[in-house]
């Protein structure tokens, strides 16, 4: 259960600017491995996915870390996210476009989001996902984003083909 390299080193570098009490969501975090990160980082540390397995282990994995997760499972697309709760939100391995405005609103006036998913590039690699709905087009994560203070962003195509994007969110908007 080893984090992203990319979201791993982000989170400390975030947990250092942000004041606690800190707030963070594993948007589809599965079995947990970046919200244990985020509790082990100070985050009060949420997690959702739809899968009731993904949440119960990632939940459990916490507890043997010695740290806390609260997990949930829903369907975002039927239970929206809370409206300017989070210090940050986390995306990994995941894209489902129609979250996108509800990811934005999660997140607190001058907070981030971290987000790393695949892009059409890594059909080359024949690995991994091939659907059109679970990969992002060139520019696509950095345009979802746009108003937002973009820290960093890349696209790779090796050793897998992804997007990776560090944002904050003005406290204007």
């Amino acid at each position: 259960m080893t984090p992203s390299s990319f979201i791993a080193g982000w989170i400390p570098a975030l947990a250092a600017r942000i004041a606690p009490p800190r707030r963070a969501l594993d948007l589809a975090m599965g079995r947990g491995r970046h919200a244990v990160a985020l509790a082990r980082n100070g985050f009060h540390t949420y997690g959702v996915d739809l899968n009731h397995g993904a949440v119960r282990d990632a939940v459990a994995a916490a507890a043997q870390a010695g740290v806390r997760v609260r997990g949930w499972c829903a369907d975002l697309t039927a239970y929206p996210l809370p409206v300017e709760t989070f210090d940050l939100v986390v995306v990994t391995r995941y894209l489902q476009r129609n979250l996108f405005a509800s990811i934005r609103r999660a997140v607190k006036p001058g907070g981030f989001v971290l987000y790393e998913t695949f892009t059409v590039a890594q059909r080359m690699l024949g690995t991994g996902p091939t659907s059109a709905d679970h990969l992002l087009e060139p520019g696509e994560l950095r345009r979802e984003f746009s108003g937002w203070d973009v820290l960093f962003y890349d696209e790779v195509v090796a050793p897998e083909a992804v997007a990776r994007l560090a944002a904050q969110r003005s406290f204007n908007t």
